[in-house]
């Protein structure tokens, strides 16, 4: 999982596949699963009726993670670029 997590979040599929001794396409694939069935892809087991809900519930959460990971990174460089971001205003 935390491989698959720190594909997700932009990591060099070829570093990271040396960091794990693994050939390229084994956590290719790793993520493929996790993203297609959740965390419940990856785990060696009889899939149950639940599982597939819990997948698509991971699988809404991965890509929620990754959308704000995202979102961090964008802002990272626009304050970089345009310094901070002016702080909000209660509207109470």
């Amino acid at each position: 999982m935390d491989a698959v997590m720190r594909l997700l979040k932009g990591e060099d599929l070829d570093s990271l596949s040396r960091e794990l001794r693994v050939n390229a396409a084994t956590p290719s694939s790793w993520r493929e699963v996790f993203l297609a069935n959740g965390l419940a892809g990856l785990k060696s087991r009889e899939v149950d009726a639940r599982d597939e809900k819990i997948g698509a519930l991971q699988k809404a959460l991965g890509e929620t993670a990754l959308n704000l990971e995202i979102s961090k990174e964008i802002n990272r460089v626009y304050e970089r670029k345009h310094g901070p971001l002016a702080q909000g205003r209660s509207t109470k």
